[in-house]
């Protein structure tokens, strides 16, 4: 049967976040005066993509809320014994450089314009609704998906099945005339292939596959390569077009 839907994920593959984050807290610890108190700009951003993505498991696993990751990001960040209030007033003023520098990556609306006659379209991501919903409508995409689903809402995180079977339910479809595209070879790639979707593993470069690609997604270096493998639906033993 044929891929009917698309279901995205939006950070790091509909929109640059790797980008925006180290920009924006570049911008962020130059404002604050704190960037010579983490050695270099580089040693700095990379400590605050490590904090991130350990509170992040945290909240996918159930153990923090999506405000309390937010708030532990800063408290370990700097170090420091805050308030509830004192680290959302951090984070806060962290936002605000980090949205001055978001954009969607330059492949994407050639591929939902290519894709817009021909499928429909949802997201799903392990954020809130609040924050995801308002990143799309201000990168100006928000009315090209029928639906926006997040973790936060669900109650499920991916990789778990349960997230991608949601995001088929909200559109009424069956798992295998969806397909699922996102950037993290493992949350994303093994994830929706496990669910019974077509899964597209966008390689930004931004994850590293460890000893290799996982089995089940097809792997595409750029979105141009993804109208191609919806249209021959090659699910079953393809190579990849990943030059």
């Amino acid at each position: 049967m044929s891929i009917r839907a698309v279901v995205w994920d939006v950070d790091d593959t509909l929109f640059d976040y790797t980008t925006a984050d180290r920009e924006g807290m570049r911008a962020h610890l130059v404002t604050e005066g704190l960037m010579s108190r983490y050695g270099t700009a580089e040693q700095a951003l990379d400590h605050w993509r490590e904090i991130t993505d350990r509170q992040w498991a945290r909240f996918s696993a159930g153990e923090a809320s999506f405000e309390g990751q937010r708030r532990d990001r800063v408290r370990v960040f700097l170090d420091a014994e805050l308030s509830d209030a004192e680290a959302d007033d951090w984070f806060q003023r962290y936002l605000a450089h980090y949205e001055a520098a978001w954009a969607l990556f330059p492949d994407v609306l050639p591929a939902l314009e290519s894709l817009a006659a021909s499928h429909r379209h949802a997201v799903l991501s392990n954020s809130s609704i609040h924050v995801q919903d308002r990143k799309l409508r201000l990168l100006g995409v928000r009315d090209r998906f029928e639906a926006v689903l997040c973790a936060a809402e669900l109650g499920v995180s991916k990789p778990e099945a349960g997230a991608f079977l949601a995001a088929c339910a909200a559109l009424e479809l069956a798992p295998h005339e969806v397909a699922y595209v996102g950037d993290h070879p493992e949350i994303d790639g093994r994830g929706a292939a496990d669910a019974g979707l077509l899964s597209v593993w966008i390689d930004r470069g931004t994850v590293s596959a460890g000893a290799g690609a996982p089995v089940g997604p097809h792997r595409i270096g750029t979105l141009a390569e993804l109208p191609a493998i919806l249209g021959a639906d090659t699910r079953f033993g393809a190579p990849s077009t990943f030059g």
